[in-house]
């Protein structure tokens, strides 16, 4: 699933290409993907209006358009989007075609059929997205150890779960959990609430350093993303833990160990992070 640097990558590339065109049409081949309101409003409500900018928040992109309105996705395992000529050929997973006043299509396709679109119209509240349940981002000004602490001081499960708990931190997925719980020195295993406060300042400073880092190294030109269909991202050759069961620590050469905590497969090194 795509995390937060992914994410974040996407709307790098896809918006300043989309600014100010134009949707001349939207072919909706799958109508479930468009979770509210029904393909057929959506379709007629976007015909016509123009792409104006793109935000981010945790998962979820938003495509603002010159009404007011806005377009929310959240791409869940296998969805991806991608900006390409009429002519390029389409994902065999294609559902949505936003069809441009310059001959591009803007593109989403799922292999898993997860993903979702939801249009929002303007001075709508948004009861449909899940947007307004998230808790910080990780580079929110309030963001903090002090907010951490409160949020998860009392809690007994696995902090690698607790990062993972989008209404906590907006974001994290299981990638950069691995990786940040590495930067901070802390098992994943071990419980909220055993963290002591040097242990919250650590976690509160890596959270932000570690998926900035990701975002920069992820940095692609629209043309290689085009080329690989959306799918290359630049964070592999730096991931420190995540993939790596087995091999040598890079900090005391230690081999790294594999667990499952919550359901999800976890690495870490058993000298720098000690339960």
């Amino acid at each position: 699933m795509p995390e937060l640097p992914e994410v974040e990558t996407i709307k790098q590339v896809i918006e300043p290409q989309i600014q100010g065109l134009k949707i001349i049409n939207a072919i909706i081949k799958r109508p479930e993907v468009t979770a509210y309101p029904t393909a057929d409003k959506f379709k007629k409500r976007i015909t016509g209006q123009t792409f104006m900018g793109m935000s981010r928040r945790g998962k979820f992109l938003s495509i603002h358009l010159d009404s007011g309105d806005q377009i929310v996705l959240h791409l869940r395992m296998t969805g991806r989007l991608l900006l390409a000529p009429h002519d390029y050929p389409k994902e065999k997973h294609t559902h949505i075609i936003f069809q441009l006043n310059n001959g591009k299509e803007l593109r989403f396709s799922d292999m898993r059929r997860f993903g979702r679109f939801w249009l929002l119209q303007q001075g709508e509240t948004d009861t449909y997205t899940g947007i307004s349940k998230l808790g910080f981002e990780p580079f929110d000004p309030e963001f903090s150890a002090a907010y951490l602490k409160t949020k998860l001081e009392k809690r007994k499960k696995a902090i690698k779960t607790c990062l993972l708990d989008q209404n906590i931190v907006a974001g994290i997925g299981n990638i950069y959990a691995d990786e940040i719980l590495f930067a901070a020195g802390i098992h994943p295993a071990r419980p909220a609430n055993s963290l002591n406060a040097k242990e919250w300042e650590s976690l509160a400073t890596a959270i932000p350093k570690r998926l900035s880092y990701f975002i920069e190294k992820n940095k692609i030109t629209p043309e290689e993303y085009l080329e690989t269909r959306g799918q290359e991202y630049r964070n592999t050759p730096f991931l420190q833990v995540y993939g790596h069961a087995d091999n040598p620590c890079l900090i005391c050469a230690a081999k790294l160990c594999r667990t499952v905590i919550g359901g999800r497969s976890s690495v870490y090194c058993p000298v720098c992070q000690k339960q």
